[in-house]
């Protein structure tokens, strides 16, 4: 009998020992849910690659938009060199082959035309009518001495006139030379003479004026350059 107890004893905990472990075989199975048939058989998913270039898997390099046919890439200047922007960009630009605005041409007076010269011929007898035949002899071109007179002799061609009455045509036959414009403007005079008695004529005058760089503003103007009056009969 004494020899069967410690027998019965390391039975009694050899029984112990595995009553403990199916019960925690038990706890176990009741965590974990078993696997259904449909993921039993799915296959593992692949874990993700790091990746080798930035994370919008666009290339690290420039596309062909950044770079010159030449290859090399474009050097990027400072801001600090780089000049301002204008408010307006357009206003200071200049037509190709154009040169920068003259501020002599902007100041200079237009250029005479056909009815200045008309109004040259009809100054002129208005001052032979008033007497004042210094002013008309200044409206021959060249200071007066186209007229081919000194002031005096032509002054002395109107002693025995008492008015001059002028028919002025229109302008025609405008010209140009080297350095000059011409133009002729037709005439018909009726001259009252002092004794009472009329003469007429009929004719034209052409007029002159200067068109070279650095010419005053007189010689820029029309001025009576000749004459071709003929004495008709009366109408």
């Amino acid at each position: 009998m004494r020899a069967e107890a410690p027998r019965a004893a390391h039975w009694r905990i050899a029984v112990a020992a595995l009553v403990v472990a199916s019960g925690l075989c038990a706890c176990g199975g009741r965590d974990q849910p078993a696997p259904t048939g449909d993921t039993a058989d799915e296959a593992p998913l692949p874990q993700p690659q790091t990746p080798h270039g930035p994370l919008t898997a666009m290339p690290a390099n420039p596309g062909p938009g950044d770079v010159p046919l030449g290859g090399t890439p474009p050097a990027s200047a400072p801001d600090a060199l780089l000049p301002p922007l204008e408010d307006e960009p357009e206003s200071g630009l200049l037509v190709p082959g154009a040169g920068a605005p003259d501020a002599d041409a902007a100041t200079q007076p237009p250029e005479p035309g056909p009815e200045e010269a008309a109004a040259v011929i009809r100054t002129y007898y208005a001052a032979i009518n008033a007497l004042d035949y210094p002013r008309a002899y200044a409206l021959w071109s060249d200071g007066g001495r186209s007229s081919g007179q000194t002031p005096e002799a032509f002054a002395a061609g109107f002693a025995d006139t008492a008015a001059v009455m002028v028919d002025i045509g229109a302008p025609r036959n405008a010209d140009a030379a080297a350095g000059s414009r011409y133009i002729e403007v037709p005439v018909t005079l009726r001259a009252q003479q002092r004794d009472g008695g009329s003469r007429h004529f009929s004719g034209s005058y052409v007029l002159r004026r200067a068109v070279v760089d650095g010419a005053s503003d007189v010689q820029r103007s029309w001025r009576i350059a000749s004459a071709d009056l003929r004495e008709v009969p009366a109408p």
